[in-house]
């Protein structure tokens, strides 16, 4: 039997409110395990130990041994010297991860020149392998601010898994992505154990969990509730939380309350928008409306517009030709944005606690009604003592969520907005989401790369094509105009 990559002997982590019950794990050449779980169980703070990158506040003790050297938990610094080359981390958040000054191609270049050990011009070649494998062969030039969050996080995942390390860890790899793009990345991941590595990731995603095969370890509270292989635990879950992780599926969600009726007017309405990025035509003669209380879903590739079409509607970005028309006498505060990446939505220098007062005397608000949204998003008020980057994705996400609920805004575009949850955790918020725009008569424009969940939440769908590929697929016959069909 081979020795293990990496070896985890009763790894517990304690602090600040946090506590993760000892977990012991071991993955041998061509094994992987998949951590899946509730969000804010642990799942990346465990990645974040074993790497020696936890929060402040925050320590871990238990014994780690990678590739046959032996590591005390509590150490972190001591695992540095392996980064890139031993060990890897794909991270969750692609914004902390790339420099916001280089250009995409150079950051991949730099991992394969410093950590690879490859001379420039090498590097550089195989840099741009990388990205053009990865679908971002025009993306090179670009600054990470100039990509979409889907083509952010795979500039993220070329850089760190250049260094060829043996052993990685992938954090959420597939978060933004659309179905191509997602079996692509799990293609990717899973040529690290094909190749003699292992691989442990961790995934909101059940069918990326699928895909990978292996072992599939589900997490709630800090514990370790259910183990074994994926098959066995995806298909038949012994646990009751594991059940209910598996009903949770978008595909399976019940359908929303319909829209009662259609009131009159729009909050916010667009006619022959065109527009176009880097030279490339997003699109054109793009007409909608969205009217008080009504989801409106927007699906498509990773780069197509999406985005941007949002930030249009939001007087954000300014349309190339086109008409937007917001409701008459509505406030500029009513229109507001659910970021895809919410850590590039809050400073992270402040604690939770201040940001939000900050809202709260801007907007002249009342902070008694901080608390029973926080119940309702099933936020802990102790996580208010920390900043952004101390607490899961997820929690940042739901903050974020309760930010833009206080301004009790009439039109939300609402990117990703729960991309960074567990499916359980998921549904609930999206529940929350369309019961509270029913309730206040708030139009949502809805993007997700998940077309259960627009299916399942949505009374339209709009549907735009990527025209770069469309353009492939067609060969060179006219595109296709944005199609919107109800749900």
């Amino acid at each position: 039997m081979n020795a293990p990559l990496l070896k985890v002997d009763d790894l517990a982590i304690h602090g600040d409110g946090v506590t993760i019950a000892p977990v012991s794990l071991s993955l041998a050449p061509g094994e992987r395990l998949t951590l899946l779980g509730e969000t804010g169980s642990g799942k990346s703070l465990i990645a974040q130990a074993i790497m020696g990158t936890l929060p402040r506040g925050l320590a871990a003790r238990g014994r780690l041994t990678i590739d046959g050297e032996a590591f005390e938990a509590a150490d972190g610094r001591s695992r540095r010297p392996l980064w890139g080359h031993r060990l890897a981390l794909l991270p969750q958040e692609p914004w902390h991860a790339l420099d916001p000054t280089m250009r995409a191609v150079h950051q991949v270049t730099e991992s394969h020149r410093h950590v690879a050990g490859r001379r420039r011009h090498e590097a550089r070649r195989a840099a741009e392998a990388d990205l053009a494998e990865l679908g971002l062969a025009e993306a090179g030039h670009k600054l990470p601010g100039e990509l979409s969050g889907g083509m952010a996080q795979r500039v993220a995942f070329a850089a760190a898994s250049a260094g060829g390390a043996t052993m990685v860890i992938a954090d959420e790899p597939t978060k933004g992505l659309d179905a191509p793009r997602r079996d692509a990345v799990v293609e990717l991941l899973a040529r690290t154990p094909e190749r003699g590595g292992a691989l442990l990731t961790i995934t909101h995603d059940i069918d990326v969990a699928r895909r990978l095969g292996g072992e599939v370890a589900i997490l709630r509270q800090g514990r370790v509730v259910e183990r074994g292989p994926a098959a066995q635990v995806l298909g038949d879950p012994r646990t009751d939380y594991g059940q209910r992780l598996l009903a949770a599926e978008p595909a399976r969600w019940p359908a929303p309350p319909p829209l009662a009726s259609r009131r009159e007017g729009s909050v916010v309405a667009a006619t022959a928008l065109a527009k176009a990025r880097g030279g490339r035509e997003l699109f054109r003669d793009l007409s909608l409306a969205i009217h008080p209380g009504e989801i409106v879903g927007v699906v498509g590739p990773s780069g197509c517009g999406k985005s941007t079409l949002g930030d249009m509607l939001l007087g954000l970005t300014p349309a190339d030709r086109g008409e937007i028309r917001r409701a008459p006498g509505s406030s500029r505060f009513g229109y507001q944005k659910l970021y895809q990446d919410p850590p590039a939505a809050f400073s992270p220098h402040w604690r939770l606690s201040r940001l939000l007062d900050d809202l709260v005397r801007r907007h002249r608000l009342d902070r008694r009604s901080i608390p029973p949204w926080m119940e309702r998003l099933g936020l802990d008020e102790r996580l208010l003592a920390r900043r952004p980057g101390e607490i899961s994705g997820g929690e940042l996400q739901r903050f974020a969520i309760l930010r833009v609920l206080l301004l009790e805004p009439c039109f939300l575009f609402a990117d990703e907005p729960t991309s960074r949850l567990d499916p359980i955790t998921q549904r609930e918020t999206l529940a929350l989401l369309v019961e509270l725009a029913r309730e206040r008569h708030c139009g949502v424009m809805l993007v997700s790369h998940d077309p259960a969940l627009v299916e399942r939440m949505c009374d339209r769908q709009l549907s735009l094509v990527n025209e770069a590929a469309e353009k492939s697929r067609r060969r060179g016959t006219a595109r296709p105009e944005p199609v919107s069909s109800p749900s």
